[in-house]
């Protein structure tokens, strides 16, 4: 309403400004014949639009920044941003660990917030399917400027943050025959009260699934954390989860965030 009002006062400052110099220059030409009435052409035309909203694109985010989101109610993703397209997936709210369901958001379609829709990165198999869901089902974006890279073939961990190596770490990765499935996946939680010799102090949970072991509690979601067996890091001795000594995996809390993209390479 205030933007409305500026224009108003401007279009009406001016008219009196065009009536005062019409009236300066009367007094100055003969006044045989009256003034002719002003051309209605001449009159100014309609305000240009205050904001103009640009045509919807993909979001330029990249290794150095994510955008993700937290799901705000069980939703379907769709094949595409149409309530009438094919189910992808059903997105629940919570994870099995019952906390709040991260998704990374990579694009959207549509001009306004009724119709506009978020292609986000899904936690099913196969790994990187991505489906659309309305933006209401998300809540506000996250940004993650962090990035966690597992080089599966050396067992090396590295954390990155804002491009720069943070944290290096060796890692036990899956066996042969229960693989660490490669991707670009993201951190959905953070665990602390499963801690157990096995697991050790903390452990995160990703959106990356075992392709293999899919029978196992929750479909086979692929976790970080730490171990009771250091001295069998770096190798190939998980089913398919990645391993820190325990030093590590606490170092590692410290500095990741939920929402952290892990590629998997």
């Amino acid at each position: 309403m205030k933007r409305g009002g500026l224009i108003a006062l401007g279009l009406a400052a001016g008219g009196t400004g065009a009536a005062a110099l019409i009236a300066a220059a009367e007094s100055q030409e003969p006044s045989a014949a009256p003034a002719a009435a002003p051309a209605r052409s001449a009159l100014a035309g309609p305000a240009a639009p205050a904001l103009a909203i640009p045509s919807p694109r993909e979001l330029a985010d990249g290794p150095e920044l994510t955008r993700w989101a937290h799901v705000r109610r069980p939703v379907l993703a769709r094949a595409q941003p149409s309530r009438s397209a094919r189910v992808v997936a059903r997105v629940a709210r919570l994870t099995p660990e019952r906390s709040v369901t991260a998704l990374p958001v990579t694009a959207r379609r549509g001009a306004t917030s009724d119709s506009l829709w978020m292609r986000v990165t899904l936690p099913t198999l196969p790994n990187g399917t991505s489906g659309w869901v309305p933006r209401r089902a998300l809540g506000a974006f996250e940004i993650s400027r962090h990035r966690l890279v597992v080089d599966l073939d050396r067992q090396r961990l590295t954390l990155l943050h804002r491009g720069r190596a943070v944290l290096r770490a060796p890692v036990g990765v899956g066996q042969r025959r229960w693989p660490t499935p490669r991707g670009t996946f993201i951190i959905r939680n953070r665990l602390e009260r499963y801690e157990s010799p096995q697991y050790g102090p903390v452990a995160f949970g990703t959106s990356a699934r075992s392709p293999t072991l899919t029978d196992w509690p929750a479909g086979g979601f692929i976790g970080i954390h730490g171990t009771d067996q250091p001295e069998l890091l770096p190798g190939r001795v998980s089913h398919g989860c990645v391993r820190l000594r325990n030093p590590d995996i606490l170092r590692l809390a410290r500095l990741m965030p939920v929402g952290t993209p892990v590629e998997f390479r």
